[in-house]
């Protein structure tokens, strides 16, 4: 059985070994509580051991619409959470393009704060030539963003435990475990069903880390 130091480790050989003429760009895609920025987080740290490329980690919660501009859908739908809850065009443009082929290397790693409600002035960083970007969030194989990246990880848990580890997680911000649990139910769950089914992240990603136990995590890489 893989632990969970080897498989970042091995994580850490396939980021090194996808070499970009820029800026590589690893999304780490994942539904709701996945583990994607603990994932995230502790290969970029493994990664900070092995190479003296620069780094960079960006969570994209942070490229969130303004709450008060999700007026597409009725908010508490799944429709609103998966069509119209995050700035695919600030993703792209503040981040994406400027690390891709010709682009500028100036990028901004958030543009709202965690609650979408207030804009973020963030500064305008420069990337090295040769940096890595470790973008975790959930929906980043869309049809907007998914030609932007280089590598692809997606991190696979069943509903079961989207919906467990959701209550666990989010019930203090919620208010209370009920409400965690029917927003899972009728917000969250469905709409990533719904990317699921439409864009088949898992048979997509060019690497999927099966994530049920985290202290023993399992690696596809596909050819």
């Amino acid at each position: 059985m893989s632990t969970r130091a080897t498989v970042l480790a091995e994580l850490a050989e396939l980021v090194l070994a996808a070499k970009r003429a820029h800026p590589l760009r690893v999304a780490v895609d994942g539904c709701s509580a996945a583990g994607k920025t603990t994932l995230a987080g502790e290969l970029a740290a493994v990664l900070a051991v092995r190479t003296t490329r620069e780094i960079i980690h960006v969570g994209l919660d942070y490229f969130k619409l303004a709450v008060e501009k999700r007026t597409a859908y009725p908010q508490a739908t799944p429709e609103s959470y998966y069509l119209d809850s995050w700035d695919n065009d600030a993703i792209r443009d503040r981040l994406l393009i400027p690390l891709g082929p010709q682009g500028s290397r100036h990028y901004v790693s958030a543009v709202m704060d965690l609650p979408a409600r207030n804009p973020i002035t963030a500064e305008v960083l420069t990337a090295s030539e040769d940096a890595i970007l470790l973008a975790d969030g959930v929906f980043l194989q869309r049809p907007e963003l998914n030609p932007f990246w280089d590598l692809r990880i997606y991190v696979d848990v069943s509903f079961g435990e989207v919906l467990r580890r959701g209550i666990a997680r989010d019930q203090r911000w919620m208010n209370s475990a009920a409400e965690a649990e029917h927003r899972y139910r009728t917000k969250y769950i469905p709409g990533e069903k719904r990317y699921v089914a439409e864009v088949r992240p898992r048979e997509h990603a060019d690497i999927v880390v099966s994530n049920e136990d985290p202290a023993a995590p399992v690696l596809t890489v596909r050819a």
